[in-house]
């Protein structure tokens, strides 16, 4: 987290023109971020500058491999870089679109609520088989049982005190 708040951070300290370059640079070539590019180029060219700080749009992207070492210069954000150098995953490898069960927007996953939810079933029925097991447990088991077997013992003598009554003939 403290990465993240460092680069907030950074990028709050920047002038509007210079966070609009920042970001035209980062959004170039990125399907997702399109409209975004397209809202920061309408910008830039309602201020009436196409460049901002020496940020083109037209930047190539440059791998990890191919990057300049720290101490050096991009030359693409004025004189020095402001923003601190972000790692960038060779071609090929994707990074994961979620993290500890979470989506990046914070969501939680439907497979993470699963899990939960599983875990949590599991305990109960666990923490009922351990209850049963001591005397308590069975105590209490035992009086169950014996509200059941009282409660149909006297559902038994109704219903035969019920058929008592139906078999005899009214008047006799």
């Amino acid at each position: 987290m403290t990465e993240n708040s460092e680069i907030a951070a950074r990028l709050a300290a920047l002038s509007d023109g210079e966070l609009a370059g920042v970001m035209l640079v980062a959004t170039a070539e990125r399907p997702r971020f399109e409209v975004v590019h397209a809202a920061l180029l309408g910008l830039l060219e309602a201020t009436e500058t196409s460049t901002v700080g020496g940020v083109t749009p037209t930047t190539a992207p440059t791998s990890v491999h191919d990057a300049p070492p720290l101490h050096d210069v991009s030359g693409q954000v004025g004189a020095g870089s402001v923003v601190p150098a972000v790692p960038v995953p060779p071609t090929g490898i994707h990074a994961p679109t979620e993290t500890g069960g979470y989506s990046p927007s914070g969501v939680p996953t439907w497979g993470s609520v699963r899990d939960k939810v599983e875990q949590r079933f599991g305990t109960a029925q666990g923490m009922g088989e351990l209850d049963r097991q001591t005397p308590a447990g069975r105590s209490a088991d035992e009086q169950w049982d014996a509200r059941e077997k009282a409660a149909r013992e006297r559902l038994d003598r109704i219903r035969k005190s019920l058929r008592g009554n139906d078999t005899e003939t009214p008047g006799s």
